[in-house]
């Protein structure tokens, strides 16, 4: 089985877990498998959008390489393939802390993001509703470096692995208890509260996979024996469907961004 089938069994395979967890073990109860907008999320988020933007992406990388031909130099391929993907896990999941953040503080950056919280439940599959431009953004960065500094082709692979199967998990339903981990490794604990409707729309827990980086820098929030009230926007909504999704970003109207409205800062209790 070659590494690329094997990925898409291990995605499809951990899908299908966190969906049977959910049913058996749900933090909220309330929430239901088909829920609104399941199918505008699965096929045209998860799927169209996702091949759609792999073609384009690839694209723009490989007119990166011809333009400056830095994979020629193989700066990294002498590297053992696990220092590798060390290397660009950690560099990349600091930059998207940083970026994250900087989306949800700069009204521009901000309606790129709008899509992604505009999901009133948050499940395995919630974590694909993002905006082709951020996706277009955020995976270029990622992937780029790998291709012009000579990474080995596997640890593309293992990085699209991780991230799909810890973006699903970090929105799933699940009650689960990660305890002192949560301080390094990111959870859906502290993640449903960055989609929290009452805490203006995430304005805290930017990390994705690795919850260090909250912690670290004061954004980290964790209440204990709370739950959210609701998930979603707030202050106004987003239209549904994917459509109208990607052409609110483009909207002529003032814009705001959760920091001109919050509600609730950010405190670091143990978990």
């Amino acid at each position: 089985m070659s590494a690329a089938l094997l990925s898409t069994v291990i995605i499809v395979a951990a899908a299908l877990v966190f969906i049977g967890l959910e049913r058996w073990r749900p933090y909220d109860t309330r929430q239901k498998f088909l829920r609104d907008e399941f199918w505008s999320d699965l096929l045209l988020y998860t799927l169209v959008q996702s091949y759609v933007l792999g073609i384009a992406i690839t694209k723009v990388i490989e007119g990166l390489d011809a333009g400056t031909g830095l994979s020629r130099l193989h700066l990294v391929t002498a590297w053992p393939i696990w220092l590798q993907f060390t290397f660009f896990f950690v560099t990349h999941d600091l930059y998207i802390y940083i970026f994250h953040r900087a989306q949800h503080r700069f009204k521009w950056l901000w309606r790129l993001h709008e899509a992604h919280h505009s999901t009133k439940d948050v499940d395995w599959l919630s974590g694909s509703r993002s905006h082709p431009l951020e996706i277009l953004v955020n995976q270029t960065i990622e992937f780029a470096p790998l291709v012009l500094l000579g990474a080995h082709p596997l640890v593309a692979i293992l990085k699209l692995t991780v991230d799909a199967v810890w973006g699903m998990y970090i929105h799933t339903n699940i009650d689960v208890r990660s305890g002192a981990l949560q301080y390094v490794v990111n959870g859906p604990e502290m993640h449903r509260w960055h989609h929290a409707k009452e805490i203006s729309d995430g304005h805290l827990n930017y990390g994705t996979k690795l919850a260090i980086w909250d912690w670290l820098l004061g954004t980290a929030y964790l209440p204990k024996n709370k739950k959210p009230e609701a998930y979603g926007m707030f202050g106004y909504d987003v239209p549904r469907g994917y459509l109208a999704q990607v052409l609110f970003a483009f909207r002529r109207r003032k814009m705001i961004t959760p920091f001109s409205v919050s509600r609730v800062s950010a405190t670091q209790p143990a978990p």
